[in-house]
């Protein structure tokens, strides 16, 4: 028992050390605009003169990397609205640490889902919720954001800024990934591409897309996301229509050409567990 305590620590110990090399790194997408990446999902930050509004938080223990990243842009700038995309932890476990007192904006699902949560801190809840669209504007920037049927999960919305043609589109997009879609909690494959192929044929080919997770992208990363899930889905349907088991799709497992979409959270395996229960 002691060794295993040990060692449990040991893992401890180094996570927290990989968790504080982890640095944040803005990218100006337009005037007062930033996207930003940190450790969990990727921001985007308004800042300026009239305070700051973030989309997404981030984990709890990146809010002083962020903060002083937001600062470095405005002097003593401080968060007035804080945007969920939806409920999951790499993007809302900032909440309370990143902007208590703040107006906190989200679907209302987010709210439900983290007050089941009792570990959730309560300065971290949304104090807004909403489904449909909302308008906002700070700094000269214009937002929308809106709500979307059931995919990633049962309470996504997505932040356009229109004058900036930039879109945040929460987990509705992992950059050349394989995405999750938790189906545990209301998530849908064929929502999920649905909604997928209603994004694209509302941006352009100079729109900048702030994926949930990967680099910054564009109209052509979001068509080759699309094309990914719409084919590798029918190769894992067309495997099952050939009677074969969930397990036995996963041995032989997908095409070559989706090697490499594979990462450390969605791997091929996961992946293909999940086309099999769309």
């Amino acid at each position: 028992m002691k060794k295993v305590i040990v060692l449990l620590a040991l893992m401890l110990s180094t996570a927290v050390v990989a968790e504080d090399k982890v640095q944040v790194i803005s990218t100006e997408l337009a005037p007062h605009l930033y996207m930003i990446k940190g450790a969990g999902g990727n921001m985007a930050a308004v800042v300026g003169p009239e305070g700051a509004l973030v989309v997404d938080s981030q984990y709890e223990h990146m809010a002083p990397q962020i903060k002083a990243e937001l600062e470095s842009k405005q002097a003593g700038v401080q968060i007035k609205t804080l945007i969920n995309t939806h409920f999951h932890g790499d993007h809302v476990n900032g909440n309370a640490a990143l902007a208590s007192g703040a107006q906190i904006i989200a679907h209302t699902n987010v709210l439900t889902r983290l007050k089941a949560d009792s570990k959730f801190p309560v300065a971290g809840l949304p104090t807004e919720t909403f489904v449909g669209e909302k308008a906002l504007h700070l700094n000269g920037v214009n937002l929308k954001l809106v709500t979307m049927p059931v995919s990633h999960t049962d309470g996504d919305l997505v932040v356009w800024f229109k004058d900036a043609n930039v879109l945040h589109t929460g987990d509705l997009f992992f950059a050349d990934r394989f995405p999750f879609i938790d189906l545990k909690s209301g998530g849908s494959v064929t929502g999920y591409i649905n909604n997928v192929k209603l994004l694209l044929s509302q941006i352009d080919d100079k729109t900048k897309l702030i994926p949930g997770h990967g680099d910054l992208m564009d109209k052509a990363g979001l068509q080759r996301f699309l094309t990914m899930m719409e084919q590798t889905l029918a190769e894992v349907n067309a495997l099952k229509a050939q009677g074969k088991t969930e397990d036995q799709i996963v041995a032989q497992g997908l095409s070559a050409q989706w090697k490499s979409w594979s990462w450390n959270f969605i791997t091929e395996e996961r992946w293909i567990r999940t086309l099999f229960k769309a």
